[in-house]
């Protein structure tokens, strides 16, 4: 089994480019946005507490990502992996993921890193916002902390992977096609 991180900041194009990782490479996509976004859209409690997180701009916290993605890992038939988007973002869950894997002796085969500049990641949320009527996506304030949390929280994931000899760091700017051959280059070594 093949487990990927598909990393990057908002938006770096990891949603639109990972369709093509899971149909290519057989994987089931795990988007903690799309698995929180149905449980608020279902009015859940945990989708009520999520909501008013990422409204604000926060992180849902880890322990609730955590349990769903390792009932994902447990129930899911039928592929030959993973790929894992928006998970982990912190250190500590990088490290709740590797010993999650290492229950049944399995460890992430690779991070898959999309980077974009920031200048361009306002331009493609903001254009996602109006695409997709996303609230989330629509103040610049809110656009704003998600980059600074990603900043903060999530790029020393970066060091993390390099150490572990599993980063890979992918051009995101460019058209969707030249992304996506850029992407498959590098999952082809794997």
């Amino acid at each position: 089994m093949k487990y990927y991180v598909l990393f990057g900041p908002p938006g770096a194009g990891k949603g639109t480019q990972a369709g093509a990782m899971v149909t290519r490479y057989h994987l089931c996509h795990l988007s903690t946005g799309e698995l929180l976004r149905s449980e608020i859209s279902a009015g859940t409690a945990l989708g009520l507490q999520a909501k008013a997180l990422i409204e604000a701009g926060n992180l849902v916290p880890d322990e609730v990502v955590e349990g769903m993605i390792e009932a994902k890992f447990l129930n899911t038939k039928g592929v030959e992996g993973f790929l894992l988007d928006g998970f982990p973002r912190t250190l500590a869950q990088a490290d709740a993921l590797d010993a999650m894997l290492a229950k049944t002796g399995q460890a992430v085969t690779a991070c898959v890193s999309l980077m974009i500049p920031d200048a361009l990641i306002h331009e493609r949320i903001a254009h996602r916002a109006t695409i997709e009527g996303r609230a989330d996506d629509a103040r610049p304030e809110i656009v704003e902390n998600r980059i600074k949390t990603y900043h903060a929280k999530t790029e020393p994931l970066i060091e993390f992977y390099k150490k572990a000899g599993k980063y890979q760091e992918i051009n995101g700017v460019g058209s969707i096609e030249e992304v996506q051959e850029r992407i498959f280059r590098t999952m082809d070594q794997y």
